[in-house]
């Protein structure tokens, strides 16, 4: 595998050498001091140039950066469309570097700065970036929940709860694996991240999908997560969904006795409703 200093040189006297790339910038984990180092980071790079077309008509340029295992295109593909400016080239190479290379227009440069503040600008030829932000991945902070959101994510929690349970009664386990895959445990994750800020502050991030989050629970708690992932069957489904109410019901009580919040009672009407039409099933 090539060394970052020798994929950084690759990336960088490429731009230097073309007239067309007038700016560099880097996003994702490269840029975020708090993400540990490790082989299978990605290389987030974006040019931007004034000759899109001059890019975009064939790839032979991008041979440059090595021999490609897959390349994805999202801009060239109709089943998966993309979702930000630009045009970008997702990479794998033979030697396992990871390139995500997105050429953007000049015209778009400013609206680019602003898009995320895990941005780092590696080359500006013509100084048309003159105050440079420093990255921080403060957007991804663990955050004090106002009431109303408080609220809100109970209500979400509880309520789709229910459609878990009612998959459940049809013997459907994808539309009930779905819901708690989608919705439910998405708010658990919430509410347990709301959770850790009351013990740690609010200065750091649990990482994108929640991936560093284990070190912030306790071993119990950690069990009780890990159980609502095993839903290839009605028993294990329930039991997941059962673990998921707990550890909810522990992570928002505790935010409601420190901010001084009001528990609704979703989770006594809930926790009926679905016990009763459980118990009828039986």
């Amino acid at each position: 595998m090539r060394s970052e200093k020798e994929m950084f040189d690759l990336l960088l006297n490429f731009a230097k050498n073309d007239e067309r790339i007038r700016a560099v910038g880097m996003e994702g984990s490269r840029t975020n001091i708090n993400v540990p180092k490790d082989d299978f980071q990605d290389y987030d790079i974006t040019y931007i140039v004034t000759d899109m077309d001059a890019f975009t008509k064939n790839d032979d340029w991008l041979d440059i950066f090595g021999i490609r295992i897959i390349m994805q295109k999202p801009e060239a593909m109709d089943l998966f469309p993309p979702e930000i400016d630009g045009f970008s080239y997702l990479m794998i190479f033979e030697d396992d570097i990871k390139i995500d290379l997105k050429i953007l227009p000049l015209e778009l440069l400013n609206k680019y700065l602003k898009r995320d503040k895990l941005l780092k600008i590696l080359l500006d030829k013509d100084g048309l970036v003159p105050n440079p932000q420093i990255p921080t991945d403060e957007d991804y902070w663990i955050y004090k929940p106002p009431a109303t959101f408080f609220d809100d994510c109970c209500n979400e929690f509880w309520h789709t709860s229910t459609y878990v349970a009612i998959g459940l009664f049809r013997d459907e386990l994808l539309f009930a694996s779905y819901h708690m895959e989608q919705i439910v445990r998405a708010e658990l994750l919430r509410m347990l991240s709301w959770k850790i800020g009351v013990g740690y502050g609010y200065g750091f991030s649990v990482g994108k999908h929640s991936k560093y989050i284990k070190k912030y629970l306790s071993e119990s708690e950690w069990d009780l997560l890990m159980r609502t992932y095993r839903m290839d069957s009605a028993e294990n489904c329930w039991a997941a969904l059962e673990s998921a109410h707990i550890l909810f019901r522990q992570a928002s009580h505790y935010v409601a006795d420190n901010f001084g919040y009001t528990y609704p009672d979703y989770d006594v009407q809930i926790t009926n409703y679905i016990n009763k039409h459980k118990n009828n099933k039986q």
